[in-house]
């Protein structure tokens, strides 16, 4: 049996467990595949057994593997976005992970206005304050970006992802993902209009944790593709 798919087997597993013991079910939970340093051969061989959405770190490399792929997956962009980069993958990306400044919301937007698009988005939260980490590291800080954000017509803000500091023990990383997760539900709560469909939670070293505290979508790479 391919490597790729015992893991997939696996991971999907490992989803269905934590989305019931959160009373969901595994097709509640958007698995997108990881693929910075993947191969295309690779990445076309976790697309035969159903991987539909892949995420990419660098723009660059998302161009290059875009190139080879095209649209049989959806994209999704995870990593620290820089500026200058945003035109480079506004035209095939699905979902910005990343948004943590008011400055790149604002290029997103006017670059998705350029391109005859609405960008869906989400906002990075930072609230473990991690300086190895980008994001909105506080509630205010986060609700207020939010209520700026209604003015940016080419942008749409589907939700909030995070990314936990690595521990050990994946349960030391609960109470963290709880936090994200209440910080959720009270914007959803607080302000009227808000999408919110999505909470990013969750790698392959906590992603079990971070389901059962309320994800609804995962980032997974070396759970799928092994160590790069």
């Amino acid at each position: 049996m391919s490597d790729i798919l015992n893991n997939l087997d696996i991971i999907r597993e490992k989803i269905g467990v934590a989305a019931g013991k959160s009373g969901r079910k595994t097709e509640d939970i958007k698995l997108v595949a990881v693929t910075k340093s993947v191969s295309v051969s690779r990445i076309n061989e976790a697309i035969s057994f159903g991987i539909k959405e892949i995420g990419e770190n660098r723009a660059q490399e998302a161009v290059e593997k875009y190139n080879q792929i095209g649209d049989r997956v959806k994209w999704h962009f995870i990593g620290h976005l820089q500026k200058n980069k945003v035109k480079h993958i506004i035209k095939f990306v699905d979902l910005i992970h990343s948004i943590d400044s008011i400055e790149l919301a604002e290029k997103v937007n006017k670059c998705a206005e350029e391109e005859g698009k609405i960008q869906k988005v989400l906002v990075q939260v930072n609230i473990y304050k991690e300086n190895t980490k980008k994001g909105f590291t506080s509630y205010d800080e986060i609700a207020n970006f939010l209520k700026e954000s209604f003015y940016f017509k080419n942008l749409s803000v589907e939700g909030l992802m995070t990314i936990a500091p690595f521990f050990k023990e994946p349960e030391d990383t609960r109470p963290l993902f709880a936090e994200v997760r209440n910080i959720f539900h009270r914007l959803k709560k607080e302000i009227e209009g808000l999408k919110m469909n999505y909470l990013s939670m969750g790698m392959t070293n906590d992603f079990e944790v971070a389901i059962e505290e309320g994800a609804n979508l995962v980032r997974i790479g070396s759970g799928i593709f092994g160590s790069r």
